[in-house]
């Protein structure tokens, strides 16, 4: 079964460097075992990483035993629906690939929400770090 974007769309990737997605397939794909709904492409910034680490979801720090390489501003991460809502709600959302997003996290955040911090990433993300 192929995967759906937010717009309807096919799923496209995420990020492969870092590798993301759940699954590490750097796509935001989800299943039953899914329980967090990592459905949500992000481009982090320096304020949505704090903001997490706020939470008790510290996406900045390398834990090699879950293939996780830790995050930096400018990486493109498949987060969960509900974390980046939360995020959103504390004015300090992640930037968002609507063409990777996947249709599920509508589950969760409305797509107006979405499109409110819907980006094209750049070629050179080194703006978002700030």
């Amino acid at each position: 079964m192929i995967s759906r974007n937010v717009l309807g769309g096919r799923l496209e990737g995420c990020g492969i460097d870092p590798v993301t997605g759940f699954y590490r397939d750097g796509c935001c794909n989800t299943g039953p075992e899914d329980i967090g709904s990592h459905t949500i492409c992000a481009v982090v910034t320096r304020e949505f990483l704090e903001h997490q680490r706020s939470i008790g979801n510290d996406l900045m720090t390398p834990m090699p035993a879950y293939r996780f390489p830790g995050l930096k501003p400018g990486d493109r991460w498949c987060v969960t629906a509900r974390n980046w809502l939360l995020a959103h709600q504390a004015g300090a959302a992640a930037f968002v690939v609507l063409a990777s997003t996947n249709r599920a996290a509508l589950e969760v955040v409305p797509l107006e929400v979405l499109r409110q911090h819907a980006v094209d990433v750049p070629e050179d993300p080194g703006a978002l770090a700030t």
